[in-house]
């Protein structure tokens, strides 16, 4: 049991979400069926996306959208090929891009947004540059008005590491859909919970045949009789049966967390107003601190924790800050994995730094983050206040 005051996450659950299960225990019926076809119907009508296919993490959502990008009729993305990535993110975001082959750019993020240094970017790209991952951290989209402008007119593709970023919005329009295909999680820590689970959505009908097909075995089982993998399917279900078109994987997600996530997806747009709301009462204690930076909101945050940055200059430590946070109940972690280029596993990718990652550093070396909640916390926050007054 969690014995913080300040906990980094807590459950959302009430009894909707039990009888969802109870529901489906009754059923019998465990593997992937009906409950995550109407999650995925659901979610992607909250997005705004024409496709969501449902996956058991967010890890693996970020696996099929690499993936799916390798087959694709026209202009698939090839083995070499160039991808630029920012230096802090999860391991994640990076795997799936090394697995099949890509080569790794890394580019600094911005102190203040912890997104892309939007300059750093724009130098980056070169005509070696085939994708784009546009990772949206701690709740907070990135410019996609300036990312967008940056690679018009180009052979470039865009897709978003979304996974922390649920409900945040740019310009009236939902993080993870700016790109071809936007990755999405919803482990117990993040702003849904269907146990373990995740979301690839697009609006391309050919990327989510492949995605479909990816997901479970890469067989054509689950594809339309009509589809851009492998044209038409026969009508005889035993031939479909175990017919392989793409060497895929199996990442299905269970029937609970297709259940669960109905009813989570339901309560949404509620969780997120709270979140937001103690995201606006957070920067009005913490604003403009002579100490520590919070991060700068791009468009409308959904305020997945509340990071803190020690201010270039300052005479405050890392260990100062966990200290203090620590003995008034606060649960902390790094923010995300930090400056990642500084991993040992680093030595097996085919990868280079852009410039240097001077704020990335800065983050690894003098930055954290508390939790965020789906409830006001205004008493958290106050004390935050207070702690450093």
């Amino acid at each position: 049991m969690n014995s913080f005051k300040y906990p980094l996450a807590t459950s959302s659950w009430d009894g909707a979400e039990e009888e969802a299960m109870q529901r489906v225990i009754r059923s019998g019926m465990f593997s992937m069926g009906a409950e995550v076809r109407a999650f995925e119907e659901a979610f992607a009508q909250y997005i705004g996306s024409r496709h969501a296919v449902m996956v058991n993490s967010g890890s693996s959502a970020n696996l099929l959208m690499v993936a799916a990008l390798f087959y694709t009729k026209d202009n698939p993305l090839k083995r070499g090929d160039e991808v630029i990535v920012p230096a802090v993110s999860w391991s994640t975001t990076y795997y799936p891009l090394h697995q099949y082959g890509l080569k790794l750019r890394f580019v600094d993020v911005d102190l203040n947004t912890l997104n892309y240094d939007l300059e750093q970017l724009a130098s980056a790209i070169s005509g070696k540059t085939r994708l784009v991952m546009a990772v949206n951290l701690l709740g907070n989209p990135n410019d996609f008005d300036v990312i967008r402008k940056l690679i018009a007119g180009r052979d470039i593709r865009l897709i978003e590491d979304n996974c922390e970023s649920m409900g945040a919005e740019f310009g009236g329009k939902k993080a993870g859909t700016f790109g071809v295909m936007g990755s999405f999680s919803s482990f117990f820590s993040h702003h849904i919970s269907t146990m373990e689970g995740g979301v690839v959505v697009t609006d391309d009908e050919e990327l989510h045949h492949i995605l479909l097909a990816l997901r479970a075995h890469g067989w054509t089982r689950n594809l339309p009789k009509f589809n851009h993998v492998c044209g038409e399917k026969s009508d005889d279900p035993f031939k479909e049966s175990f017919r392989f078109v793409l060497p895929g994987y199996n990442v299905r997600p269970l029937e609970l967390s297709g259940a669960i996530g109905v009813e989570q997806v339901r309560k949404l747009p509620g969780l997120i107003a709270e979140r937001r709301r103690n995201g606006a009462r957070l920067q009005g204690a913490l604003a403009d601190h002579p100490q520590l930076l919070i991060q700068r909101e791009t468009g409308r945050s959904s305020w997945f924790g509340f990071s803190l940055v020690i201010r270039p200059g300052s005479k405050l430590t890392r260990e100062q800050l966990i200290a203090r946070l620590a003995g008034a109940g606060f649960e902390c972690r790094p923010i995300v994995a930090g400056n990642f280029t500084k991993n040992e596993v680093m030595r097996f990718f085919d990868a280079e730094v852009h410039g240097a990652l001077d704020n990335a550093e800065h983050i690894d070396r003098n930055g954290l983050f508390v939790g965020n909640h789906h409830y006001p916390i205004a008493d958290a926050i106050d004390e935050l206040g207070r702690l450093f007054q």
